[in-house]
């Protein structure tokens, strides 16, 4: 369904506009001109939550005009720009007394409502040959704004009057609205942000993981700080509800030996996602948009198989269990190396930094697999 289509919100006296719903679920009672104020407000604030799931789901609108990226990103700066000034203006009406009068309040709600549809309409111009990194990318923007607005809106109704209230709210709607101009140009620079990203995620697990690895304290100090809290009390009431005071927070031998090459196989993730990142920076052209979403798609898989490993290592260990998760990042590690080798980024896919690091994955897993055979034997 486009926008602009659906049913009338209000009743003749002043009707709403229509607002788009991507699913069949019934839009809220209309809410007459001459209803209380903050009537109005709770009203708004259910139709702008009812355009969310469209947001997440829909497609991008066909048109038969020849579209330009420029113009786009001069419309979306501009429907921000408008849904922060509206921001504004409702905030400061409804954080004073008195409040508007019903008609007033109408032509508020309008205006907010107005805004948030452009802001949707805007996002939705934005075709798929864009790019879908792209567009994940100013959709996420667009959801953060609609939101953020539709939590402004349900803060005013609830507590009318209380700027302390009110401002959270409000800024989160600015910030919002001030991240849209910092949304990267083209689906190249959209992939690069995603990649970065992902290796930033990656750096910090591994860097969590050594550090607990040099203490010797899975926990950073937790147990040490649980058994002084709990120091006078012996009756064993910790060990009824579960408090970590046994073998369970330390690793053992076994686990410590295991754990080597686990830290290896996360350095071997954040090297590949560098050398990916570098690539797409240095050779990824802007028109080759399917490919470079295939890349970032991938690749977008390797920090939460990261985490999951990462988590796997903490006492108690399942042996199996690190093995499994080391096989499952293995595979997105691999996967994500040969459709970059396969791919425009990579113009000489004998290049000796892939297989060196496919090389270095294999021997991290063949460890991984000689440390826990018994686990699988048994």
């Amino acid at each position: 369904m486009t926008a602009g289509s659906g049913a009338a919100l209000a009743g003749p006296a002043g009707p709403w506009r229509s607002i788009e719903m991507a699913s069949p679920a019934a839009p809220a009672a209309a809410v007459p001109t001459s209803a209380p104020p903050l009537e109005q407000l709770r009203h708004l604030a259910v139709e702008l939550r009812l355009l969310i799931p469209g947001v997440r789901v829909g497609e991008a609108r066909e048109t038969t005009k020849e579209f330009n990226l420029e113009t786009f990103w001069r419309r979306l700066n501009k429907a921000a720009v408008t849904v922060s000034r509206e921001a504004t203006t409702l905030t400061v009406v409804f954080s004073r007394l008195p409040l508007p009068s019903p008609q007033e309040t109408q032509r508020f709600c309008e205006q907010v409502h107005d805004s948030i549809k452009a802001m949707i309409a805007v996002y939705y111009s934005l075709p798929k040959d864009q790019g879908t990194t792209l567009r994940k990318l100013v959709r996420g923007a667009t959801l953060d704004i609609v939101d953020g607005m539709a939590q402004l809106v349900e803060v005013l109704y609830v507590t009318p009057a209380q700027s302390s209230e009110n401002l959270i709210s409000y800024n989160s709607v600015w910030d919002s609205c001030q991240q849209v101009p910092r949304i990267p140009r083209d689906n190249k620079a959209a992939a690069l942000s995603v990649l970065t990203r992902s290796v930033n995620f990656v750096k910090d697990a591994h860097e969590e993981m050594e550090q607990a690895v040099e203490e010797c304290d899975p926990y950073c100090g937790l147990l040490n700080d649980i058994e002084e809290d709990n120091s006078d009390h012996h009756d064993g009431v910790e060990d009824i509800l579960g408090c970590p005071n046994n073998r369970d927070l330390y690793w053992s031998e076994e686990d410590q030996e295991l754990i080597i090459p686990c830290l290896a196989l996360v350095r071997a993730s954040k090297a590949c996602l560098k050398r990916i990142r570098v690539s797409v920076a240095e050779n990824g052209k802007k028109d080759q948009v399917a490919q470079l979403d295939d890349i970032v798609d991938i690749s977008d898989e390797i920090s939460p198989s990261v985490d999951d490993l990462a988590l796997s290592i903490y006492p108690p260990v399942c042996h199996l269990t690190v093995r499994i998760n080391s096989a499952k990042l293995v595979s997105v590690l691999k996967k994500a190396l040969e459709i970059t080798r396969a791919s425009h980024v990579t113009p000489q896919p004998e290049d000796s930094w892939i297989p060196l690091l496919i090389n270095a994955v294999d021997h991290c897993m063949n460890r991984i697999k000689e440390l826990t055979q018994n686990e699988v034997e048994s």
